[in-house]
Parts: structure tokens; C-alpha cells; sequence
């Protein structure tokens, strides 16, 4: 397998890291290279939606590498949120929509965009190799664009992901508002996860300068019904950061519908949600009105805040 090179997205994959890997794969097996999707994490309802509508099947499981494995990043770039043993692979390739923060001692292909989603990169990519995507890996693409977006209504969307999204829809065959929605909901359906596997769906280690933090994000289309686990949750919130040795823990319970965040945040400098955003935490949490997207309105202004 070693002749193989791997494709994949982040750790506790979203549907544009699942995507991703599946488009990519696409990509390079046209150009002529053996390739093989990967994934580091399992499906969300969301994505599980998306690959059983179009019947595809979720690309190849792994846990590690073997050293110099040669690799293809997708949708992400930092060390943190890879496969454990990235420091021995050989890197080829990095496409994505992220901050860098990375570095190697050689050089590779890095394309990255401030975009709203790793497959409007991707589009450019086959379109400047002269190809089309087919159907099947339109919806794909679609369909993450959509996630990541939340349906082109999250202030991550650009220009771009709107032309790639009319452009995709066409050659999918696709009405993407009404199957956007339905796909949505499908990923706001949290009753069959566990409290463990809620606070692990979408968590990513984001550091806010010396503050060690972990940034949760669940979508949903009724905060309330998620609110009432709020006593679990926050058990289990307090036991990752005594594990982690974090100083917060911050989980956004994002309304799909109206566009706004309920934030329970916990930590010795829980604080910082008070003071990044002029509020008050009452019982450890907030409602943050319009603040749906944690790479633009979470990120920045924690970070600029700490």
C-alpha cells in the first residue's frame, strides 16, 4: 500500500473532509496517480445523509501511517487536527480553506483560499486541469459547500462558493435549497450519539494565544431541545478539560434556522467568551446572536481578545 498515496481530511471528519477526500481522489486518479480516499474519524448523521442519498460508499478508515507514507491534506493543514504520526509522512499536497500552520523542510503543492469550503478549491483545481466533475462527484461537492456554508447563509460564504454552488447544482441535477435543508436537519439530529460522541463530533483543539482550548461546534435545529443535556454536557465538558489540561472548553449549539450560537463555555478562562464578545455568561452560557461560523466570528476574536 506503501505505492498508494493517502487522501485525507481532518480528525472527527465533517462532510468536507469526507468529501474532500473522495473529490480529490477523483482528481488525481484522472491526472494519472495512484491514490487511495481516506478518512481519520467516523461519519457524522450529516455526511452519512450525503453518501447514502448518493449511495457512496465513505472512503477507507485509518489510524496511522507508516513513516515516509506519502499523503495528500484536504480541508486541513495543522498538525493538531491530522493523523497522529503526520511528522513522518511525506507530504505532497495540501488544498484547503484554513490558516497555515504548518511546516515542512521541503518543498510541496499548497493551494489555499479564503473561501468557504475546501471543494470551491477543488472546482478551480479541475477546471484549470481542463476536466469537469461528473454528476456523482458534483453532489459531493455540492453538498459540502452547503455544510460548510450553511446553505450559503454563513458569513464564511464568498463569491465563489455561490458560482460554484449554481454551477454544481446544474451539473448535479440538483435543487440545492430544498435538498440543502433536508440534508441540514439530517445533521442536527443528535438523539442516537452519546454525550462522549457530542462533545467529539466537530471538536477542534484552537488554541486562543496561551490559552489552551478546545472549540466544539453542534448544529441544530432547536437550541432548546440541545440545552436540555446541558448538566451532561457539562460534566462532560469539565472531564475533557481535568484530561486535556484545558484552559476552556467552549461548545457553540448553532441554530441552522435563525442563524445565531448558544455557547456553554467552561474553563478557568471561561471569561474570555465575556470579554471577546461584550456579554454575560449566566450558568455558563450565552446566546450569541448572528455568530454561526466558528472559523470567522469564533477564531479571530478569541484570539484578538486573549
Amino acid at each position: 500500500m506503501m505505492s498508494k498515496t493517502y487522501i485525507f481530511g481532518h480528525k472527527s471528519p465533517d462532510t468536507d473532509s469526507i468529501t474532500s477526500s473522495l473529490v480529490m481522489a477523483d482528481l488525481e486518479t484522472k491526472l494519472g496517480n495512484d491514490v487511495l480516499a481516506c478518512r481519520l474519524g467516523s461519519l457524522n448523521k450529516e455526511t452519512e445523509y450525503v453518501l447514502n442519498y448518493f449511495d457512496i460508499e465513505a472512503p477507507e478508515l485509518i489510524e496511522k501511517i507508516e513513516d515516509e507514507q506519502q499523503v495528500i491534506l484536504v480541508d486541513h493543514n495543522s498538525p493538531s487536527e491530522s493523523i497522529d504520526n503526520i511528522e513522518n509522512a511525506k507530504i505532497l499536497k495540501v488544498v484547503d480553506h484554513h490558516k497555515i500552520a504548518f511546516e515542512t523542510s521541503y518543498p510541496l503543492f499548497v493551494r489555499t483560499e479564503p473561501v468557504g469550503c475546501t471543494e470551491t478549491v477543488l472546482l478551480k483545481l479541475y477546471k484549470e486541469n481542463g476536466l469537469t466533475p461528473d454528476k456523482t462527484i458534483a453532489s459531493l461537492m455540492l453538498s459540502a459547500i452547503i455544510s460548510d456554508t450553511l446553505l450559503l447563509k454563513s458569513p464564511t460564504t464568498t463569491e465563489d462558493d455561490k458560482d460554484a454552488v449554481k454551477e454544481l447544482a446544474e451539473i448535479a441535477e440538483i435543487d440545492y435549497e430544498s435538498y440543502g435543508l433536508e440534508m441540514l436537519k439530517a445533521g442536527t439530529d443528535l438523539s442516537s450519539f452519546s454525550i462522549e460522541e457530542i462533545l467529539s463530533l466537530d471538536a477542534k483543539q484552537i488554541d486562543f494565544k496561551d490559552v489552551k482550548s478546545i472549540v466544539n461546534q453542534v448544529n441544530t435545529a432547536d437550541i432548546a431541545d440541545v440545552m436540555e443535556m446541558k448538566d451532561d454536557l457539562e460534566a462532560g465538558m469539565e472531564k475533557i478539560i481535568e484530561e486535556e489540561e484545558l484552559d476552556l472548553f467552549m461548545l457553540l449549539i448553532t441554530d441552522i434556522v435563525n442563524s445565531n450560537s448558544q455557547v456553554i463555555a467552561l474553563g478557568k478562562d471561561a471569561a474570555l467568551v465575556e470579554k471577546a464578545y461584550g456579554v454575560k455568561l449566566a450558568d455558563n452560557t450565552v446566546l450569541l446572536e448572528g455568530v454561526v461560523s466558528r472559523k470567522k466570528q469564533v477564531v479571530p476574536i478569541m484570539t484578538e481578545n486573549a
